[in-house]
């Protein structure tokens, strides 16, 4: 038997470096081959580069060698099959001679191998554009579904009969598919969540009868089993049942009645969502039908429910009822501009308009967002983007999850693997492809921020008023009823300095698309609201900025009818409304954003005082206790809507000038603090609940290791400022030997710590439909991006003592323990302290602050002599901050007081009692050093960068360069 050998294997596409790998595999196969005695033949075009863009795909070939072969010759891999006709062909033939359990289980595992093997050689090889891999991923789940089904129902008519109703009918099971199996959008590695149904009770016609529930209810454990379970050939599908009623706690099947009156009865919100894509995938898909007439009322309402706000919050809240993933700090899925917040932005407008507009109710997401530009709904040059950047993801998604069979969908951190990504989407590089990445991403996020606005209702009330003449002309006003001059006049009498604009402005919102679409109700209760928010202009220093703010909010509630009658209902909140927009235009956005907070204005006493970190902490456990905290979606979006209200109170108390900047800083540091510790809580929890507490043996002793956060740059310095992110480190102390959880699904501490700071990450930076808690920047850590994510603190401690940069010592100044074990927390300051007060040679030190500053200045200082920047430019808050730190690593080894404190202001006092700098300076750098962060905050609630111009503070600044020019020189 003549073989190829493995340096004949064409490498086209391959980078250098990895292809010693891949002719290592080739041996492997070629070893596989010669073992069972076959004859693999010349190596095929593109094998090469398929091999090293999936490794499932060579590990199967290794593994199946007989199967990659077949498959190989079959000429299979030349031809699309986009009825799926093939397939099913092959599945009803590798069926045909099965005898029993073990055998199904087995030769489904052998045709899943087999057909994902040629799914992704088609794919990746760019035989298939995306519609056929979908498609065809979608044809074999539902293909073997269907064949596994017929299988075991014969089987089980075998042992009890064959089901029938009350009229001697014949039963069979609906498997309804759910999710993107449903729409017929599966992915390469997906779960498949389902629904069983079956038309009517009765009882099988057997020796041994059952009822039809049972049979039914055995058949449905038996279909998990084959296509679940781990055996030595693999799985088929992992399967998902909790989308069916009552979740894990309800039937495993139920009949058309039971579910119909389940959904008239219980149905949420999140249910009809979840139903949008349901389509029978196997067994009877004649009775199908008609369990889908008796479902559509129930998923698309001719009327929305506009009094049900609670339930359509909780849809939200559930609008991403897919098994919660690890979290990871690239999601494609659930991060900012991902699938999720594609389909969201196309199944939105079904949940909101397909009750009234059959046409929309579809499966797919790619024909919604075609019919929505269709219909003007969105422009067609967006909904022309939002598909190719869903491509782009779905691409990508299948690509990653093709190298390994895993369901992931978090990019790669190893630059191999980021190239390997990047060669399979037909870039060179990383950088180019990422680049393409953000950029889809970015566009998809920006249309997912404009688009969901549920319509509210309430029922309409009797109000009697007896207006006043002022009140019935700004109705008239409002209405278009006035005339235009004496409208302008009106306008003006009000205070507004550009009445034509504003008119301008008052006739686009009430001609808008949003206005015309409104319901009576919603109409009646807007066309009370604008005239007085009129009447409200009069008494306000900004009139016309004001009016600005405030109709863009009323064009985003508008739909939203019960925000339209709580500003009505309620002059107090109409008016701490209207005194925000005026102060603020980033109050004014942060409540356009989020609607939600309007509820904040009903209680200025409220509003206008914020709670402490013990108030903070109080009020996270209040929000919590509304939800199950097994519940991801719904904790992750209560977090959020904890952060925008309680910053937002903050917001409001800082412009009405009744929090100083230092107690600003304090509380969003607070809240951060808070969010923190309750995210590292709740996760922990989930991650020992699933693999057991991490262990380990220290000197013969068992010991449970921690694990902790800590913040550095703002949040380390407790000087947090709006919108700031966080920088963040992780540690654990695990040690020893036997270093692993006590779990049945066993892991190394090391894996579980970075899986659990993962989902941390996952926790804090993925999107919503509330939005996201905080971006987050993890390259402080030790070898920053490059290096773990969570690390020993021995080995932080050995990094710092022995390969940290200046610089980093620098960062850890303003360090301190956030979140997490208290005991790391402690041994965390002592080794910080340990660190900082290491003995230097002065003038190099001196050297190299100076020398990074210097650099600093000329890539990011202003380029502008008519602007200066707060933070960057000579004599700004940087220059102030190197300098506190540059004292703290030269003197705290004789002085280790330094090293008590994170922040800047109570470093300068110590460096002030200490002698180490003239009082006179050390009062006037924390004099200025608040002045200027108080004026960034300032800027901030404007909506506008840290510069402000180039002749404001110069004898402050001056005064800091001169400072500079003593100590540092």
């Amino acid at each position: 038997m003549t073989l190829p050998s493995p340096e004949q294997l064409p490498l086209e596409g391959v980078p250098e470096a990895a292809r010693e790998g891949v002719r290592h595999l080739a041996a492997d196969f070629l070893e596989a081959c010669r073992a069972q005695g076959l004859e693999p033949g010349p190596w095929p075009e593109g094998l090469g580069s398929l091999w090293y863009h999936s490794d499932f795909v060579a590990r199967t070939a290794v593994r199946r060698p007989a199967l990659f072969l077949e498959l190989l010759h079959s000429g299979d891999l030349d031809q699309a099959d986009p009825s799926g006709q093939g397939l099913r062909e092959r599945i009803r033939h590798a069926l045909e001679t099965v005898s029993d359990e073990t055998d199904l289980m087995r030769a489904l595992r052998r045709l899943r191998h087999r057909e994902m093997c040629r799914i992704a050689w088609r794919d990746l090889l760019g035989a298939a554009p995306l519609e056929e891999t979908l498609a065809d991923l979608t044809h074999l789940a539902e293909g073997l579904i269907d064949a596994a089904l017929d299988w075991l129902h014969a089987d089980l008519v075998r042992r009890h009969g064959e089901p029938r109703d009350a009229g001697g009918i014949p039963q069979r099971l609906v498997v309804l598919g759910m999710g993107k199996l449903g729409g017929g959008e599966l992915n390469f590695s997906s779960d498949i969540d389902l629904i069983f149904a079956y038309p009517q009770p009765g009882e099988t016609d057997g020796a041994r009868p059952l009822e039809n529930q049972q049979f039914f209810i055995r058949l449905g454990q038996r279909l998990i089993k084959v296509l679940h379970e781990q055996t030595a050939d693999g799985f088929v599908f992992r399967v998902d049942m909790r989308l069916r009623p009552f979740g894990d706690a309800g039937p495993l099947v139920m009949s058309f009645d039971a579910l119909e009156d389940y959904y008239e009865s219980h149905g949420r919100e999140w249910e009809r969502y979840a139903l949008i894509k349901a389509r029978a995938v196997a067994g009877d898909r004649d009775s199908a039908d008609h369990l889908q007439a008796l479902l559509r009322p129930f998923v698309y309402r001719r009327y929305l429910d506009y009094g049900a706000f609670a339930s359509l919050r909780e849809m939200k809240a559930l609008i991403n009822r897919e098994a919660a993933r690890k979290g990871k700090e690239a999601d494609i899925k659930l991060g900012a501009g991902g699938i999720r917040e594609v389909e969201f932005v196309g199944q939105a407008f079904q949940l909101i308009r397909a009750g009234r507009d059959p046409s929309l109710q579809l499966r797919g997401i790619v024909p919604v967002l075609r019919r929505l530009a269709e219909q003007d709904l969105i422009p067609a040059y967006a909904v022309e983007q939002l598909l190719e950047a869903y491509a782009f993801l779905r691409r990508t998604e299948n690509h990653l999850q093709m190298v390994a069979d895993q369901q992931t969908h978090c990019l790669p951190t190893e630059p191999a693997a980021r190239l390997r990504l990047a060669r399979s989407m037909g870039f060179d590089d990383w950088p180019a492809f990422h680049q393409t990445l953000e950029r889809h991403m970015q566009w998809v996020h920006e249309q997912f921020e404009q688009v969901f606005a549920a319509p509210q209702r309430v029922d309409e009330e009797d109000e009697a008023s007896s207006q006043t003449e002022t009140h019935r002309e700004l109705a008239a006003l409002w209405g278009g009823g006035l005339g235009r001059e004496r409208a302008l006049g009106v306008l003006q009498e009000l205070g507004l300095e550009e009445p034509a604009r504003a008119l301008e402005h008052l006739d686009q919102l009430r001609e808008s698309s949003t206005c015309r679409a409104l319901t009576a109700t919603g109409r009646g209760r807007l066309d009370r609201l604008m005239p007085l928010i009129l009447g409200l202009l009069s008494g306000l220093e900004a009139p016309d900025v004001t009016l600005d703010r405030l109709l863009r909010l009323v064009q985003t509630i508008a739909r939203r009818s019960v925000y339209l009658s709580l500003l009505v209902e309620n002059p107090l909140a109409l008016s701490q409304l209207a005194r925000l927009c005026q102060a603020s235009p980033w109050i004014a956005e942060h409540l356009t954003r989020h609607p939600l907070l309007l509820d904040e204005l009903l209680d200025p006493r409220s509003l206008y005082d914020p709670p402490d970190r013990h108030g903070l902490a109080a009020a996270m456990e209040e929000e919590l206790v509304q939800v199950p905290l097994d519940d991801l979606e719904q904790v992750m979006d209560r977090l959020r809507l904890f952060k925008q209200v309680q910053v937002l109170k903050v917001a409001a108390a800082d412009i009405m000038d009744v929090l100083p900047v230092m107690q600003v800083s304090d509380h969003l540091t607070w809240i951060a603090e808070v969010i923190l510790e309750k995210v590292v809580t709740l996760v922990t929890q989930q991650m020992v609940a699933r693999y057991g507490r991490p262990r380990c043996v220290v000197d013969g002793e068992t010991h449970t290791p921690g694990f902790a956060v800590v913040g550095y740059g703002k949040l380390g310095g407790l000087e947090l400022g709006y919108g700031s992110d966080l920088d963040l480190v992780f540690l654990h102390d695990s040690r020893g030997e036997q270093a692993c959880t006590d779990g049945g699904r066993s892991l190394d501490n090391s894996e579980f710590f970075a899986r659990l700071a993962q989902r941390v990450l996952h926790f804090l930076g993925a999107f919503t439909g509330a939005g996201r808690l905080y971006e987050v920047d993890t390259r402080l850590r030790p070898s920053g991006a490059a290096g773990l994510l969570v690390v020993s603190l021995d080995a932080f401690e050995d990094y710092q003592l022995h390969s940290a940069w200046t610089w980093e010592h620098q960062a850890l100044v303003r360090a301190r323990p956030v979140a997490g074990d208290r005991r790391i927390a402690e041994a965390f300051q002592a080794m910080r302290a340990r660190v900082l007060s290491r003995q230097r040679d002065a003038e190099e030190l001196r050297r190299q602050v100076r020398e990074m500053r210097e650099k600093m200045w000329k890539e990011h200082a202003s380029r502008d002599p008519g602007l200066f920047d707060l933070k960057k430019d000579p004599g700004g808050i940087a220059d102030i901050e190197f300098m506190v730190q540059y004292l703290v690593l030269a003197h705290a080894d004789r002085h280790p007081g330094l090293t008590t404190y994170p922040d800047n202001v109570r470093i300068l006092e110590t460096l002030m009692e200490t002698g180490l700098i003239p009082r006179e300076d050390a009062l006037f750098l924390m004099d200025t050093y608040r002045a200027f962060r108080d004026r960034i905050h300032e800027l901030t609630l404007q909506d506008q960068p840290a510069r402000v111009g180039g002749e404001d503070w110069r004898q402050e600044r001056d005064r800091v360069r001169q400072i500079w020019k003593t100590l540092m020189h």
